[in-house]
């Protein structure tokens, strides 16, 4: 791998100061407006570049003659490789026998993929996966609603593509910078694959730095203060789409800005995030997108939305809970 000469990355220009590099980064709330608006401008062009590249199917991408090294075509060719599955493999006691198998030509058979994952991952998880019976009851629920949710709604526009090369693992602790913060190179790109389009129109859960599932403050807070933030990346992101554009490098239909603002406004930011984040699931599926689909209502309620086929499965639930409860007694 080429060297790239750097002083660190963009997570140092962001971080609070001082902050041991053993603590999770989070966002100065001291930062000055300057230094925000130069780094958050350096990821959106980095994010504005990867999007504009549009492909026919959901998966990874490869040159379509790779035994032709002047051929530049690249096409879709395997599953998607995400920064969640290989977490999953890694830490969630799933194998890759279980992993999705090829590629996908819709965003809803993908959303579908996805939620039977989260379904998978329950029950492969170790037992610090559950806390109780009513705990893993709960999340079983939950995944099966959200299954609900893939099969019976549409979750993106554009359900037959075309799709956005996406990238899991794009944040500013991938991005190196020089002296005076100035952007010198973008590394780890192997989480990076053709997507839903909601994907790409989410606004970034990096503003932060720190993710919502490890807030201390909660969710909540953790809204409140990325919603101060969020304009400034509007901003920052609208200036660079329309310097893009008059070069003639971008073109209207590449802009992410309005996309990104809707998002967050109708809550889809937290769909997607809680399809592709396995360990943040179940978190922002009871706080962001449970009523929102199904109103208000409790445990009972929810389990009286599920369809006959469904409910049979509840019986599967049971056993799930006398296995995992089990594990946890033996701590396997």
């Amino acid at each position: 791998m080429e060297h790239i000469g750097n002083e660190g990355n963009l997570t140092g220009s962001l971080n609070i100061p001082g902050r041991s590099s053993q603590e999770r980064p989070i966002l100065d709330p001291y930062i000055s407006q300057g230094l925000l608006e130069c780094v958050y401008g350096y990821m959106a062009d980095i994010m504005l570049q990867v999007s504009r590249h549009s492909f026919t199917e959901i998966g990874c991408i490869a040159k379509a003659n790779e035994d032709d090294e002047f051929d530049d075509t690249w096409v879709v060719k395997h599953r998607p490789l995400t920064f969640n599955l290989n977490e999953l493999v890694k830490l969630g006691g799933v194998t890759p026998e279980q992993l999705p198998r090829g590629s996908f030509k819709t965003a809803s058979s993908y959303y579908q993929a996805l939620a039977e994952m989260h379904m998978i991952h329950l029950a492969s998880q170790r037992n610090d996966g559950i806390e109780s019976p009513e705990d893993c009851r709960q999340k079983y629920i939950a995944r099966c609603l959200f299954r609900k949710i893939t099969r019976e709604y549409l979750l993106c526009r554009n359900d037959d593509g075309p799709f956005k090369l996406f990238c899991d693992d794009l944040r500013p602790g991938n991005v190196l910078a020089g002296v005076n913060h100035q952007m010198t190179g973008v590394i780890d790109w192997e989480f990076t694959y053709a997507a839903p389009v909601a994907f790409a129109h989410s606004p970034p859960f990096w503003l932060l730095l720190e993710l919502p599932e490890f807030w201390d403050g909660g969710l909540d807070d953790w809204t409140q203060k990325y919603e101060k933030v969020l304009p400034t990346f509007l901003k920052v992101i609208q200036e660079r789409e329309q310097t893009a554009i008059d070069r003639g490098v971008l073109k209207e239909t590449d802009r992410l800005s309005e996309h990104m603002l809707e998002s967050w406004e109708s809550g889809n930011f937290w769909v997607s995030y809680a399809a592709r984040k396995s360990w943040a699931f179940d978190m922002v599926y009871w706080a962001k997108i449970d009523r929102r689909f199904f109103g208000d209502g409790n445990l009972e309620d929810r389990v009286k939305l599920l369809t006959p086929e469904e409910m049979e499965e509840m019986e599967e639930m049971e056993g799930l809970v006398r296995m995992k409860m089990q594990a946890k007694e033996k701590g396997n």
